[in-house]
């Protein structure tokens, strides 16, 4: 992992003490039940996010300015329980310091620590789950913290809109909200979907990102694959409307299990560029 962290920035855009953005590598992969590898999936996006251009040209604009911060990643521990908890205090801790919370993951099971710390700051707030799975489950092998479990947990939190949806076991049906859920059949045929998705979300929004939410046409390196996925503008479209329409108070991206191919930890690092561009500099266009 570069010192520089990510972005490979200079030491100025990296200070803490002006930072106004916090990375958080969490590399956990306790509970994944096919493809292991996500452990390595931060170390890989911040790797590959040495290379971006640092101008966004659609925004006019060089976030990083701002100043990213990247946290030592969170220590790894033995259950799902301990490192949502070790998550939890480090999102805390830099939404005390004033820093936009960006998590990298790691399994989808962290991103409960980084909502659990955003929920006691924003009660007006709702969770939006971009995924190819609906996370549902009240528990899975033995476990209600399992990654399959993420979404049952964080809708105790706050309420939940889920994109992208074409997987799921039969017992999440009767969980399942049919009009807080966007299946990615239906989005492959219209393309009003994204002012809907929008209406029913709160003025906070903090947004979890799975990547197999993606077509794996271009994320292939995730732990469980769905064909069928979302594009890359398809998705920028949504997160760019999000940030200009809601205030973003947070977002993790999970599930990168790196392979032999760096292309998508590059578009995993792109994305999370991106979405700070939208966050922070959208309003320029």
């Amino acid at each position: 992992m570069s010192a520089a962290g990510f972005g490979d920035l200079p030491e100025a855009d990296r200070n803490p003490a002006t930072a106004r953005i916090a990375v958080i590598p969490a590399p956990y992969d306790g509970t994944s039940t096919w493809l292991k590898g996500a452990d390595r999936g931060p170390e890989a996006i911040i790797e590959a996010s040495a290379h971006l251009e640092l101008y966004d040209i659609e925004t006019d604009s060089e976030v990083y300015r701002r100043g990213i911060l990247t946290e030592e990643p969170v220590a790894g521990q033995a259950t799902p329980e301990a490192m949502i908890r070790l998550v939890e205090e480090r999102v805390e801790r830099q939404l005390r310091s004033g820093r936009f919370p960006v998590l990298l993951g790691g399994e989808h099971s962290v991103s409960l620590g980084a909502v659990r710390a955003i929920s006691g700051w924003y009660k007006d707030l709702t969770v939006l789950q971009l995924d190819a799975h609906a996370d549902l489950r009240e528990e899975f092998e033995g476990s209600p913290y399992n990654h399959a479990c993420v979404m049952a947990r964080i809708r105790e939190l706050a309420p939940i809109v889920q994109v992208g949806i074409r997987s799921m076991d039969a017992s999440e049906k009767s969980a399942l909200d049919p009009a807080r859920v966007f299946f990615a059949e239906s989005l492959a045929r219209r393309m009003d979907w994204i002012g809907e998705v929008l209406e029913l979300l709160s003025p906070r929004v903090y947004l979890t990102f799975d990547l197999d939410a993606l077509d794996p046409a271009i994320m292939p390196s995730t732990g469980t694959p769905e064909p069928g996925g979302l594009g890359w503008y398809q998705s920028l479209e949504l997160l760019k409307r999000l940030c200009a329409e809601r205030e973003l108070v947070g977002f993790d991206l999970v599930e990168l299990c790196p392979g032999s191919s760096r292309a998508p930890d590059f578009l995993a690092a792109k994305l999370a560029y991106k979405l700070l561009s939208y966050r922070f500099e959208g309003a320029k266009r």
